[in-house]
């Protein structure tokens, strides 16, 4: 990858990490697109360029992520979180397989847009408002869900949101969790990444390395905007524009494959 292309892919997933149409679909399809190689370090960058992404989630709500007096925040994180480290590490192998394949993302965006027209009628019923009303079983029961998310183009966003309102949580509230939920979801997903890559090469190149800065310093700040954004526009209109256009998405790409434009 050249600078312009990390910078492309970086702002892509700055901008698609925290709604529901799958940064890491997207960042595929871009990849295709660009004709960026399908190699180790690609598919290792677009793991580890998500925290800069997530730590936007921190800066913008540091006072519920520095809030040392209400332990049980960091509890229902940790609870949240241990369904996707255990299946991350049983599965990393087969993950990392289907990342390779335009195919998987592109029926994932169909089925998911599909699925997405309905849930503003499904689950309109919410009695939970807020991450202190969320209790232990509803924060681990969040996290199973976020594990469909490893297959790419579900969205861990939008899989975690959904999780959330089918426990009774406002679309707001689960949105905001979803939020909270990824930080150390994608801290332990761009650790192992990080670790692994070292250990299989022996170390980062000083392009690498650079790449990596450039990659999370753009997604950083693009989705400080986005999420200011989507919390807005889920708020005043749920979750059915995302859905078109995630089905509008998924029949392109497939048109795309089908056509031979780009690889399955």
């Amino acid at each position: 990858m050249d600078t312009i292309q990390t910078i492309i892919i970086s702002i892509v997933e700055g901008l698609t990490e925290f709604i529901p149409v799958s940064s890491t679909g997207h960042m595929i399809i871009t990849e295709k697109l660009l004709h960026i190689p399908d190699n180790d370090f690609t598919k290792m960058f677009t793991v580890a360029i998500q925290l800069g992404a997530i730590l936007a989630v921190v800066v913008l709500y540091w006072k519920k992520f520095f809030d040392f007096k209400n332990f049980s925040f960091y509890l229902k994180l940790i609870t949240g979180v241990v369904p996707a480290i255990i299946l991350g590490l049983l599965f990393s192998k087969k993950i990392d397989a289907l990342l390779e394949s335009t195919t998987t993302v592109a029926v994932s965006l169909l089925l998911g847009g599909i699925i997405l027209l309905f849930i503003d009628k499904a689950f309109n019923h919410p009695r939970i408002h807020s991450e202190k009303e969320t209790s232990f079983k509803n924060a681990f029961i969040i996290g199973i869900w976020q594990c469909l998310a490893m297959i790419p183009g579900v969205s861990r966003s939008a899989a975690s949101i959904i999780g959330g309102m089918q426990q009774k949580l406002t679309r707001s509230a689960a949105a905001e969790f979803s939020f909270f939920l990824a930080v150390p979801t994608m801290l332990a997903a761009t650790g192992y990444k990080l670790y692994k890559h070292y250990k299989d090469t022996g170390g980062f190149t000083g392009e690498e390395i650079k790449q990596l800065a450039i990659g999370n310093v753009v997604a950083f700040i693009v989705a400080m905007l986005a999420i200011k954004f989507f919390i807005g526009f889920l708020k005043k209109y749920g979750f059915r524009v995302w859905g078109i256009y995630r089905i509008i998405v998924g029949l392109i790409l497939l048109a795309m494959i089908y056509t031979g434009y780009i690889s399955a």
